[in-house]
């Protein structure tokens, strides 16, 4: 079963893609059965193609996907890595469960950072030297094959950014003496081998090792302990630090708190003082008095001049019992009430 562009349109309008093909920049075309990748010449703009878990045989017609930076093609049926010439910015090359026996025409590809190859058909040195001519490799996985000749080593540290590795399931890592530590040692950009990362006390340890033996590694591996006790215990020190700084300014906190409330306790006190009621009172109590007697020498000055008597007269003589601190007529006749 072949790739036919009337699949392709139904497939980018089942699944919501661009009816224009060039637009769109990934296919999903794995679980479909084919068997040939054909009629994607328009579909120039793709950047990822899915084809894996189908029936293809070889890798072809992909000269239109100059744009391409991942390819799947794992679990098909490819025999030969061929046709990836116009491939120029492929990035990562997914082959895991095929049949190919030899890495060849990848040495194409300049940015090609990821190649996997699990679950095929490698066996020799010779199988895996075009590796040496794929610098941009860092990330390799070439785990359940049939490598079994230690020399793939001199391949594989001459890939100056090789960072990842995995060859588990190969008869090779019963063959190296020393197997991790030795391809830590060789491989000097390695940050993960096989099931576990590299980190920089392994490779501190293998480096002694290789140096000065088993009694190197356990002095440095000693030696990076005391440093990581070390680091261990400055953190709980700082912790520490940072505790007791912060019980301190809690307690400075609490006693301006305390000498605070002193203070406003003090304050509500002197404003409870009679002396200081009788002072703050006094104002407005003569300014009272003044207003009433104001007007009740109004109200007498105009009782007077209804009964007819002179208004100068009236106001001489209540000026006069003012000065003389006579009661006046209003307040006789409240107290004679």
């Amino acid at each position: 079963m072949g790739i036919t562009k009337e699949f392709l349109r139904n497939h980018c309008k089942q699944n919501k893609l661009y009816l224009t093909p060039y637009l769109n920049d990934t296919l999903y075309l794995h679980f479909k059965g084919f068997s040939t990748i054909e009629n994607l010449e328009e579909y120039s703009g793709l950047k990822c193609l899915w084809l894996e878990c189908n029936g293809l045989q070889r890798i072809q017609n992909l000269g239109a996907q100059t744009d391409l930076r991942c390819l799947y093609l794992q679990q098909n049926l490819i025999h030969r890595l061929e046709n990836l010439e116009p491939l120029s910015k492929l990035c990562t090359l997914n082959l895991c469960n095929n049949y190919i026996q030899v890495i060849e025409n990848i040495s194409c590809l300049p940015k090609l950072s990821t190649l996997q190859l699990a679950h095929n058909k490698l066996q020799t040195v010779q199988d895996v030297a075009h590796l040496a001519d794929c610098p941009s490799i860092s990330v390799l996985d070439l785990s359940h094959n049939k490598l079994s000749d230690p020399d793939i080593l001199t391949v594989l540290e001459v890939m100056p950014d090789l960072r990842v590795l995995n060859l588990m399931g190969n008869e090779v890592i019963r063959k190296i003496p020393n197997y991790r530590k030795t391809l830590i040692v060789r491989l000097k950009q390695l940050t993960y081998l096989d099931d576990r990362p590299v980190f920089p006390k392994d490779r501190a340890c293998a480096e002694a090792w290789a140096e000065g033996g088993l009694e190197a590694e356990r002095r440095e591996r000693e030696a990076w302990e005391s440093r990581e006790r070390k680091k261990i215990q400055d953190s709980v020190d700082a912790l520490i630090a940072i505790r007791d700084r912060a019980r301190e300014r809690r307690r400075l906190k609490e006693e301006q708190e305390r000498a605070g409330s002193a203070a406003q306790s003090s304050v509500a006190v002197e404003s409870q003082d009679p002396l200081s009621e009788s002072k703050g009172s006094a104002l407005p109590e003569r300014t009272e008095a003044f207003v009433q007697q104001s007007l009740q020498a109004h109200e007498e000055f105009l009782e007077a001049v209804a009964r007819g008597e002179p208004p100068g007269i009236v106001m001489r003589a209540m000026l006069s019992q003012q000065a003389m601190g006579k009661p006046s007529q209003t307040q006789r006749r409240k107290r004679s009430r």
